[in-house]
């Protein structure tokens, strides 16, 4: 796993965790590819960390130098998009917590 570069707190994280429903891909992979993309071009963006497990369960956590660079990124009109096919089609469930980090250390082991 590749740890997100994010620099000495204070800063943001957005954490996403999502069920994925049942249905198939329907286009999620390249869209999940593309938002990585476009929120990294975002003023504010420090990086990104994401997993998903077997049954669909899946934590991705942004990584943001401001609530309101967070809240432009929500705003994003091709985000925006994104999050109605998500609610449609791709998640039978979500929640997303929204945190100030204010400590963080490293252990190379």
């Amino acid at each position: 796993m590749l740890f997100a570069n994010t620099p000495n707190p204070p800063y943001y994280a957005v954490i996403f965790t999502s069920q994925r429903n049942e249905k198939d891909d329907d286009g999620y992979h390249s869209m999940a590819d593309l938002m990585v993309e476009l929120a990294s071009k975002q003023p504010g963006f420090l990086g990104i960390e994401s997993t998903r497990d077997e049954n669909g369960l899946g934590i991705t956590v942004s990584y943001w130098d401001s609530i309101e660079s967070i809240q432009q990124w929500k705003e994003n009109h091709f985000h925006m998009g994104a999050q109605e096919k998500g609610k449609k089609d791709w998640y039978s469930s979500y929640k997303t917590r929204i945190c100030k980090v204010e400590r963080d250390y490293t252990n190379s082991i």
